[in-house]
């Protein structure tokens, strides 16, 4: 589990989100501030910008053109100015971006704990298969050659034909039941190895845990799991804080059809030696108001009312869904824990038996068909209990995730060592149940 949160390729993808939300949160944020914006300027004609003038009342014009320009300035303005609708604008798409933040975590705790689930079912896959395989292999070679030996000893008429082909059927059965085994169990490996984030083919180590059955326990009622689901499951959070940036969108039309007010002032200097100052302060206020906005209003909140009844109805269609899968999960949880405690029962009831036949072989009191069907039941038996232990593993880890449970009760820093995070992740597991970490 630990090398997967570091490593997994989906879980990175998912930290590269969040990081880029965060990053557009502060830029969003940063749109609030005033512009205080400085220029500079070069402006120069090879004639002077010159002209006459004209008396209003008699129209007697000037004897000489006048200027009051030279013919090559250099200007320069520090000025700062303040939208306040653009400010209201800015504050609400800074919320607007700390909730699409929010949505980036909660995608991110979703796939961290899909990968929980899929390794924790892919381990005891793996762990299965590191036991059982080499002796499934073995055993239906076995298999095949008793068949053999079975069939030779029906066509010598050495044994009832009757009796032979019950024999041989069971035999058919073990074979079709081991191959069913093989096939799931073998690409759990691959599985586990790609969760992980390995190269295809790259050799790793399992620790296998000794055959036995733990103890796995569940805290709190249904109703009470239910509850703590709707509080901690990405997707209900997620709806909630879409239904927030939706509603932070109507705020924003809103605002988009009021007059806005900008306020500025400048600081001046220019070279131009014909202008009496040639440095100076200037401030002012404008006031402007778009009136296509009003008429485009009603279309843009009838839209974002549409977006809002959506955003309602999937969040009733997900709370029935949540709610639907904690019963479920705890429900298959209760049925295989039921079933891998009698999958044990029956795993041990048969190394008893087989430890009775073999006495009896030494002793030659019993048959070697008999020998041999037991030791197939037996390691078939074994092969029955670790595939149902497995299941029960998975249905226990999927009771959490139907919570929305986090893999460990507190952040993960994914740049610790890996034994650091596994040493989290234990302590976790082992509160919530889960003796084996």
């Amino acid at each position: 589990m630990a090398r997967a949160l570091k490593y997994n390729l989906d879980h990175r993808v998912e930290m590269m989100q969040v990081t880029l939300a965060q990053k557009q949160l502060r830029n969003a944020s940063a749109q609030m501030l005033p512009q205080l914006v400085a220029n500079a300027g070069y402006a120069g004609r090879d004639r002077f910008d010159a002209s006459y003038s004209r008396t209003l009342f008699s129209g007697t014009r000037s004897a000489e053109p006048s200027t009051s320009s030279e013919k090559e300035t250099l200007s320069a303005d520090l000025s700062f100015s303040w939208h306040v609708l653009d400010f209201g604008l800015s504050y609400v798409r800074a919320q607007q971006a700390a909730d699409k933040a929010l949505v980036a975590e909660e995608q991110k705790r979703k796939v961290a704990n899909q990968i929980i689930e899929d390794v924790r079912t892919a381990y005891w896959r793996a762990i299965s298969a590191e036991r059982l395989l080499s002796g499934l292999n073995a055993l239906e070679a076995r298999v095949r050659t008793t068949q053999r030996k079975n069939q030779a000893l029906r066509r010598s008429g050495q044994t009832s034909p009757l009796a032979s082909l019950t024999y041989e059927r069971e035999l058919v059965d073990i074979k079709r039941k081991i191959q069913k085994l093989e096939r799931e169990l073998t690409t759990a490996r691959h599985k586990l190895a790609a969760l992980m984030n390995l190269k295809p083919g790259t050799a790793f180590k399992l620790v296998v845990p000794k055959r036995d059955m733990v103890d796995l326990k569940l805290s709190g009622s249904p109703d009470e799991m239910m509850m703590v689901a709707l509080r901690n499951r990405p997707e209900f959070r997620e709806s909630v804080y879409r239904g927030r940036i939706n509603e932070k969108e109507a705020r924003a039309a809103l605002l988009e059809i009021l007059p806005g007010a900008q306020l500025y002032a400048g600081l001046n200097l220019d070279t131009n030696d014909l202008l009496y100052s040639t440095d100076w302060v200037s401030w002012g206020a404008k006031v402007g108001w778009n009136l296509m906005r009003l008429v485009q209003y009603p279309a843009v909140k009838a839209s974002i009312e549409a977006d809002g009844n959506l955003l309602d109805a999937q969040a009733q269609a997900l709370t029935m869904a949540i709610l639907t899968q904690v019963f479920v999960a705890r429900t298959r949880y209760e049925h295989l824990r039921r079933e891998a405690a009698t999958a044990a029962e029956y795993y041990n009831v048969q190394r008893k038996i087989l430890s009775q036949i073999k006495a009896r072989a030494s002793a030659d009191a019993t048959s070697d068909q008999n020998l041999i069907r037991e030791e197939m039941n037996t390691l078939v038996a074994a092969v029955e209990f670790d595939v149902a232990y497995a299941d029960l593993q998975n249905a226990f880890g999927a009771v959490y995730t139907s919570l929305g449970a986090d893999p460990v009760d507190k952040p993960i820093d994914t740049r610790a060592p890996v034994a650091d995070i596994a040493s989290v992740l234990r302590e976790t597991w082992r509160g919530r149940g889960d003796m084996e970490g």
